[in-house]
């Protein structure tokens, strides 16, 4: 394993050479000894130099010419390459990355040739190889403003320490999304208790239906963590039968209008040509009610539920025509507690919905409506059991 060595210069040419013809210059010559990554004063009493293998966390340095110069011993560890293996090589080959999507990290970010304004990628799940999480940020030092890369610092952690956290926060977002409903019945009981004799009935009234409106709170709230618990160690449970997708939709706008909605609001457009479709009817009218509710929620105007063959099946489209999601976002939006800016709702409904689109076999994505608003598209395939 490693001991945090550095190299004073980098290995001139071989195949794994930085692909420029001309590498950034960091205006003293491309093979100068890295600049320390810290000062210490080693001649004070009771102090020594630190070294890279004391940081917690993996630490790859590569210099302007894009070869490893540091790879201390906790980033061998995470990786499985020795450090000795590691320098004097080109920075995508002793660390190579890759994204959620399957595309090469390294290629995607283009620390070198990218943008010159960047200083900075902030923590990021990828991945390694043999397909292993590890959360990755890395620093773009440059010899000034806009300049060329003459240091590119990259930090890695263990996983694991993000699903620690996570945990941490879920169980702070419950208590914070109980407490208020809890404390509201709490509240109106002990007054209806105590001063039951001296209420009007239009007050005694308006109290019980606010307990009942947080009691359905809580109980939402309660059955969103279970799918959530479901989903995150695969025991979603998919019963199939034949679903007419489109009378699924109606039921889910028919629900919101009798619960005081618009009907002109909402619209159910089908094409021709959908296959017969083999799906959990139950998880199906909870996709497509939480994704309404979305649009309504958090969109303006008409909401769109529009179903269309596909290759192998159906996709659905949620359309809204508000503001839309900002690109930026989109990556979070599936999320747990995503929330938009007016932070309604648990913030669990999207995460839910990718589990169970998922646990049919199907994908989701989010985009910009045609009209402007958000989209919300998934496809699921026919599912057809094999007995039929």
């Amino acid at each position: 394993m490693g001991s945090g060595r550095q190299v004073d210069h980098p290995v001139e040419g071989g195949e794994d050479a930085h692909p420029s013809d001309s590498p950034p210059d960091d205006g003293t010559g491309g093979d100068r000894t890295p600049a320390p990554l810290w000062d210490v004063d080693d001649t004070v009493p009771g102090h020594s130099p630190l070294n890279a293998d004391d940081l917690p966390d993996g630490v790859v340095v590569a210099d302007a010419r894009g070869r490893v110069v540091l790879y201390n011993a906790q980033a061998a560890q995470l990786t499985g390459t020795a450090s000795t293996a590691a320098l004097g090589r080109d920075f995508r080959a002793a660390l190579p990355l890759v994204g959620a999507d399957g595309n090469d990290w390294w290629e995607a970010s283009d620390p070198y040739g990218g943008d010159r304004g960047r200083t900075r990628q902030t923590e990021r799940a990828l991945y390694l190889p043999d397909d292993r999480e590890i959360l990755v940020a890395a620093r773009y030092v440059r010899a000034r403003p806009g300049g060329d890369l003459i240091r590119l610092v990259v930090t890695l952690r263990d996983a694991s320490t993000r699903a620690e956290r996570s945990r941490a926060d879920l169980v702070s977002e419950v208590a914070h999304e109980l407490r208020s409903p809890l404390t509201s019945v709490k509240g109106f009981t002990s007054t209806l208790l105590t001063k039951w004799e001296r209420l009007t009935d239009k007050q005694k009234l308006f109290m019980l239906e606010t307990v009942n409106a947080d009691a359905d709170r809580v109980t939402r709230l309660i059955h969103d963590l279970l799918d959530v618990s479901r989903i995150e160690s695969g025991r979603i449970e998919v019963r199939r039968q034949v679903v007419d997708v489109t009378e699924a939709a109606r039921r889910v706008v028919a629900g919101r209008v009798a619960a005081g909605e618009s009907e002109e609001r909402f619209r159910v457009e089908t094409r021709q040509g959908l296959p017969q479709m083999w799906l959990d009817p139950d998880k199906i009218g909870q996709i497509l009610s939480n994704l309404v509710e979305n649009g309504v929620r958090h969109g303006a105007g008409t909401v769109s539920v529009v179903i269309e063959p596909c290759e192998g099946g159906a996709a659905v489209s949620v359309r809204d025509e508000g503001q839309g999601i900002a690109p930026e976002t989109i990556p979070r939006v599936f999320r747990q507690f995503w929330r938009s800016k007016r932070r309604s709702g648990t913030g669990l409904g999207l995460f839910i919905v990718k589990g169970l689109v998922e646990a049919h076999g199907g994908t989701i994505t989010v985009g910009r409506a045609p009209s402007g608003g958000a989209e919300f598209r998934f496809t699921m395939p026919a599912g057809t059991p094999e007995f039929v």
